[in-house]
């Protein structure tokens, strides 16, 4: 079902899904935000999570729960200009929304990529949250810090920041990058469950970065490996198994 999430005052387009044999009104089902990663190729976000409704259904098909998925401002038909603080934004809404569907009874986050680094984020600073499982997550933005004029050339080129006057302060933009850290804030979810799954070949985010936010969560953390696997985990059925079999494992 496609849904529409406001997250201060920009429209996100996003889709829930809801097991087959469950009614509108049934009480007690656990629900999930899925979400997405920072979009590749040029104008890679216009079609930047086209295949997240599709796991969604997967995913509450097969574990029973009410998923929530949806695209990141300025990806997808979602309105608004990309930034790490915008970003963490839409997800708080997104989690404000599932909670105010009727019949779900708590809230867990996963994300791939940096929208699995953002869902550590939020988690850590928001105690409703069940657990969390980021898969293919960086432990910090430190890349794209490392020279934001290119970062934000390169936003440009994907799509993500459509207008010339956007950023209106980029040394604000700029701190952002900086001062978000998935990896401080992994520290906050223990003794909620923290899945982390990454690949042995992934060449866009090193395997140190999964071991550090392990490590981070003082060892409260599941860290699995798919050995063979890069960043695109998305589309790698052992790591959506990995993920099903957390989700069974999830109780109120």
């Amino acid at each position: 079902m496609v849904v529409t999430i406001d997250s201060g005052g920009h429209k996100l387009r996003g889709h829930l899904a809801r097991p087959p044999d469950s009614a509108a009104t049934e009480v007690g089902r656990l629900g999930l935000v899925l979400c997405h990663g920072f979009p590749s190729g040029p104008r890679g976000a216009l079609t930047s999570a086209e295949t997240y409704p599709e796991l969604a259904n997967k995913l509450s098909s097969e574990a029973g729960w009410v998923v929530l998925t949806f695209n990141f401002r300025g990806t997808g038909e979602s309105e608004g200009e990309f930034s790490l603080e915008g970003w963490m934004a839409d997800l708080r809404a997104a989690i404000d929304h599932l909670y105010d569907v009727e019949g779900v009874a708590g809230v867990w986050l996963a994300g791939f990529s940096a929208g699995g680094a953002l869902a550590i984020c939020v988690a850590g600073e928001d105690e409703r949250i069940g657990g969390v499982a980021a898969l293919a997550a960086p432990g910090d933005f430190g890349d794209w810090a490392a020279d934001p004029r290119r970062f934000l050339d390169y936003a440009r080129e994907v799509g993500v920041i459509r207008s010339k006057e956007f950023p209106p302060d980029f040394d604000a933009w700029t701190r952002e990058l900086r001062e978000i850290r998935p990896v401080l804030l992994a520290t906050k979810i223990p003794p909620r469950p923290l899945l982390i799954v990454h690949g042995t070949e992934d060449d866009v985010v090193p395997i140190a970065e999964a071991r550090a936010l392990a490590d981070a969560a003082g060892g409260q953390a599941e860290l699995r490996t798919i050995t063979g696997a890069g960043h695109r985990l998305r589309h790698d059925p052992r790591a959506v198994a990995v993920l099903l079999g957390w989700l069974d494992r999830q109780h109120l």
